[in-house]
């Protein structure tokens, strides 16, 4: 009779123990014996004890998520089991968006490259511009064309729906800015025309600082920033302080304006026009910026998964920036130099210095939560990172041409890129893979927009072709 076999020592659990940090790394909670066996799920329980809440969160040890379990986060970290186990973790949005996979409607009527596409902040109307000077908008529902708007004699670069959605502004190489009735299709006004180049960045000012969304700033390649009255149609302000092509402005929730500059450096500015900080670091040309606020400014008081009716849109705006907002708002830069730079806007000395990509960046963006970071290059590969501290977290590879544009799911659990290898891919922030790969264009995706509710994506190429993708 053969003797009964011991289980292996290693087969049973050991007893660690585990710390938890916000996002933010201030301690939540005492030190916790915990089984090495513990599932995520588990986790999220304890930690929910701790706060007396009912939130679900991805839960990371340094840049490895725990995805089985505790035990299996260990090893794959590197990380001594004899040592307490510091676990960091992300709330989640209560609301799951199911991830795009094919095109419902491929909408001609573009004569040149699609340049520029994006949805209004309610989800309501999608608005696209390109190299045939119109500015097109699109009926959501039904996917069919809306209204043609001419006025522009070159390039349209740039569309940008005000945070009410009443206002369209778009601009581009002709160094004019036009204000459209999204509604009637009408010019609202003249075209704000002062800027001696072509329009390369327009941010309005938040709902929340006024709800009448009057001011809108506009950068050029000639070097100036300008804040326009989109009601008198006159110039309120113009700043002329950078060296180079002012490839970026962005109107944050604070009340600062921040510029991105070809001449290496960003700039944060008050209202008035008063330089109040020269964030420096960069090697060459800075080409983007992404504040952690991006996404709740854009969506002002539009919050499309919440069914309760909004009566006050100032204050809904200013509750959704101070939930997102934290203790201040965050900026990240990417530059030709390679490389990106986080910045804490209340402070000279950068957060990080955030290497890795072997080709100049051409785009990053903070996740609609404003925990992660992800940046496109020329290299064809898109890189996450750590939103508070600008660690490297992994690196997305699947595209065969350079990455233009990426713009992340509402819910943060996804994001989608465009690339000049003619398809878009949807990525999971959960298995850190592919998810989905959306080929359909027929020439190079110059952009790309996910919609504020979640459903559809938007792209437009060089093909000439809007592409609508949904579920």
């Amino acid at each position: 009779m053969e003797p009964t076999k011991k289980p292996k020592l290693d087969e049973e659990p050991q007893q660690v123990l585990v710390q938890f940090y916000n996002a933010e790394g201030e301690v939540i909670g005492p030190e916790i014996d915990m089984p090495d066996n513990a599932t995520p799920l588990q986790l999220q329980q304890v930690l929910n004890s701790l706060q007396n809440s009912e939130d679900t969160y991805s839960l990371y040890l340094g840049s490895v998520e725990v995805s089985s379990s505790l035990g299996e986060a260990v090893k794959e970290a590197s990380h001594s089991s004899e040592l307490v186990i510091p676990l960091t973790y992300h709330p989640q949005s209560l609301y799951r968006i199911a991830p795009a996979t094919r095109a419902t409607s491929c909408l001609q009527g573009h004569t040149e490259a699609i340049l520029c596409v994006q949805y209004s902040p309610d989800g309501v109307h999608l608005a696209s511009a390109g190299g045939d000077t119109t500015v097109r908008l699109w009926d959501v529902d039904t996917e069919t064309p809306f209204r043609t708007m001419r006025g522009h004699n070159n390039w349209v670069l740039l569309v940008s729906w005000s945070p009410d959605c009443k206002k369209l502004a778009s601009a581009g190489s002709d160094g004019t800015i036009r204000i459209w009735d999204p509604h009637t299709g009408q010019q609202l006004g003249k075209a704000l025309a002062g800027h001696r180049k072509y329009v390369t960045s327009l941010s309005w000012e938040p709902l929340h600082k006024d709800p009448s969304c009057r001011k809108l700033a506009s950068a050029s390649k000639d070097q100036s920033v300008k804040v326009w009255d989109t009601v008198k149609f006159t110039n309120l302000l113009t700043i002329n302080s950078h060296g180079g092509c002012v490839s970026k402005v962005l109107w944050g929730g604070e009340g600062k304006i921040y510029t991105a500059s070809h001449d290496r450096t960003v700039k944060v500015w008050n209202e008035s026009g008063r330089c109040l900080r020269e964030l420096k670091g960069h090697a060459h040309w800075v080409n983007q910026l992404s504040a952690s606020t991006d996404y709740v400014l854009r969506t002002g008081s539009f919050d499309p998964f919440s069914k309760d009716p909004v009566e006050d849109h100032q204050a809904t705006a200013a509750k959704r920036f101070n939930e997102v907002c934290g203790r201040g708002e965050r900026l990240v830069s990417c530059s030709d130099d390679f490389t990106l730079f986080l910045w804490d806007t209340e402070s000279t000395t950068a957060i990080s210095r955030m290497t890795g990509h072997q080709q100049l960046v051409s785009q990053v963006s903070f996740s609609p939560d404003g925990h992660f970071i992800i940046s496109a290059s020329f290299d064809k590969s898109i890189k996450l990172w750590d939103g508070f501290k600008g660690s490297y977290l992994t690196t997305f590879r699947g595209h065969v041409g350079a990455v233009y544009q990426i713009s992340w799911a509402p819910d943060s659990r996804m994001f989608v890129s465009g690339s000049k290898d003619s398809t878009l891919k949807i990525w999971s922030m959960k298995s850190k893979k592919l998810l989905v790969d959306l080929p359909g264009h027929a020439d190079q995706v110059y952009a790309v927009d996910w919609s504020p509710c979640g459903g559809k994506i938007a792209s437009g190429s060089r093909d000439r072709i809007l592409n609508i993708w949904r579920n």
